[in-house]
């Protein structure tokens, strides 16, 4: 009885690594498919902008999408046609100057700098850092520092940290943490995503190899 529980764990354990990037590749099809599709916002969108071609809701949709994949491959045309700093600047000049909006569009830029290995700029600016809840010694959160400088609240300085969500680290939550509590992490934004889109699964991996390199 003991062999075959062990058999059927070997098997289990093999097949675990497959059911886990499944489980999070449907997880992420259904957050996208819930703001994309047809009853999500993205989607209503599309289904109007259809509505100038056809009737019909399934085909409004599909051909709304068609034309914003068009716009967007015509703007990859401008990008790569050398314009693509001016295109760049022409909309962060453009979003920069909405009140609120302007700070939100730059949280977002350097978030999709993490993902966009030929934008480095981004990520030199942005570093994983450790927040130890009560000081050291305390509950340990791994987030990210978009800025070194900290900020004054009141009489005390803290540090602006994005703690990313898992398995979609481009989501969050913005924590103003004591600058005591915060320390630097021995690895790079893409260890840190890795960390966070495994759901943390790969911490040891990490971790362990950020303690070898230091030491």
């Amino acid at each position: 009885m003991i062999s075959r529980f062990r058999t059927f764990i070997a098997g289990f354990l093999v097949l675990l690594p497959l059911a886990v990037t499944v489980a999070v590749i449907v997880w992420v099809g259904s957050f996208i498919f819930a703001y994309l599709g047809p009853g999500g916002a993205i989607g209503r969108i599309l289904i109007s902008i259809g509505f100038n071609f056809s009737s019909s809701p399934v085909a409004a949709y599909a051909l709304g999408a068609v034309v914003v994949v068009g716009l967007v491959y015509l703007l990859g045309l401008v990008v790569e046609s050398r314009l693509e700093s001016r295109v760049r600047h022409l909309i962060d000049s453009l979003m920069e100057r909405i009140p609120f909006v302007g700070n939100l569009y730059d949280v977002t830029k350097r978030f999709v700098a993490i993902v966009d290995r030929k934008n480095q700029d981004g990520l030199k600016s942005m570093s994983p850092v450790w927040c130890f809840f009560g000081g050291e010694g305390g509950a340990a959160v791994l987030g990210v520092l978009p800025m070194p400088k900290p900020i004054t609240i009141g009489d005390q300085q803290y540090h602006v940290v994005l703690v990313p969500s898992a398995p979609v680290p481009v989501g969050g939550c913005l924590v103003y943490v004591p600058v005591e509590w915060v320390k630097p992490a021995d690895f790079g934004v893409e260890a840190l995503m890795s960390i966070y889109v495994s759901m943390g699964v790969t911490s040891p991996q990490m971790v362990e190899w950020a303690s070898t390199m230091r030491s």
